[in-house]
């Protein structure tokens, strides 16, 4: 969220929880994208809003002369599209920015330049929370009666402009008296399911519990496992999904034990000009976010470590995607699109 006078970007640092709730202020484009870069903030959704708002923020440093300005907020467009590749919200957000700027009348002042970039920006988050709610409407009765739902990573409000995307959607399911149970992945190596996911659900006194990544298999063979919901980063035309690694280990044991794997994600999260997974770029981050985890030394120092940050998961195993536009068969996006 921005501050009342708009000038800074206020992020809720996510590296801290749930240890502690820690709010750290940002008025520059470089900051904000480091950010980004080291999770202060994360989520596919929240890094467009935080990219937005923040470039929006950074436009009271960029001075009084309007073609200064609108070379200051392309060139915050660039370092902002260069933070993480995965997560297409971000490159949308930059894009309608961008747009708009464009748009403006060629004698705006600088003013009006940063008028049109907040409100850009704003929007953009109101259509996130908006997609949110309507995600968790259209994803709610899919969930069944009673069951225990497994998800894996966050994507709750943390991850979004607020209420969430697989977690709206049980947020929205526990609301309608469904009497579901969370089951949360860790999520290593990071933890998001553990640290951020089990935080919010507690919060909001539905019930959960947190299980590590390798541990899902095995309860789903015992039938304690009635459905799996995610989030998503990008999806592709065909219906590929890229999430969190470990996202398509989950949809592999749903298929195996005749489970539903449903993905719920805004219309910002669909390209529709990738036409399969293969095209997605991955991320790969830091060996030490594996071989130290919360700063402690577990793997022998001079052993590589691969850490992709995402995987794809295939069409073929998504029993559905959730949106604001309704529920989709993954192969019907490109024609809803």
């Amino acid at each position: 969220m921005l501050s009342p006078d708009g000038r800074r970007l206020r992020l809720l640092d996510q590296r801290a929880l749930p240890g502690q709730e820690q709010w750290i202020d940002y008025d520059d484009v470089e900051s904000v994208a480091q950010a980004i870069e080291t999770m202060v903030v994360r989520g596919a959704p929240a890094i467009a809003c935080a990219a937005a708002l923040g470039l929006s923020a950074a436009s009271h440093g960029f001075g009084d002369d309007p073609a200064a300005v609108r070379a200051a907020i392309e060139a915050g467009c660039a370092r902002l599209a260069n933070t993480r590749p995965t997560a297409v919200n971000l490159f949308v957000a930059l894009a309608q920015i961008r747009e708009a700027i464009a748009a403006a009348p060629a004698d705006a002042d600088a003013g009006q330049l940063r008028s049109v970039l907040h409100d850009t920006a704003q929007r953009h988050v109101d259509d996130d929370l908006a997609s949110c709610l309507a995600m968790g409407d259209h994803g709610a009765p899919l969930l069944p009666q009673g069951g225990t739902i497994l998800t894996h990573c966050n994507a709750g409000a943390l991850a979004t402009a607020g209420y969430g995307t697989a977690l709206g959607v049980i947020r929205s399911a526990h609301a309608q008296g469904r009497a579901i149970t969370v089951l949360a992945d860790e999520t290593r190596p990071v933890l998001q399911g553990g640290r951020l996911t089990a935080w919010e659900l507690a919060r909001d006194g539905i019930p959960v519990e947190v299980i590590t990544d390798n541990m899902a298999g095995a309860l789903m063979a015992r039938g304690q496992v009635q459905a799996a919901i995610v989030g998503a980063d990008r999806i592709a035309r065909n219906g590929d999904v890229a999430n969190k690694i470990g996202t398509y280990t989950v949809a592999v044991l749903c298929k195996h034990h005749g489970l539903p794997f449903y993905v719920a994600a805004p219309w910002t999260t669909i390209d529709l000009d990738i036409p399969t997974g293969a095209e997605i770029p991955i991320e790969e981050r830091r060996g030490d976010e594996v071989r130290r985890p919360a700063g402690v030394l577990t793997t022998p120092a001079d052993i590589p470590v691969r850490n992709p940050a995402f995987d794809v998961t295939p069409a073929a195993l998504v029993t559905a995607i959730i949106t604001e536009r309704g529920v989709f068969a993954p192969h019907a996006l490109a024609d809803a699109g």
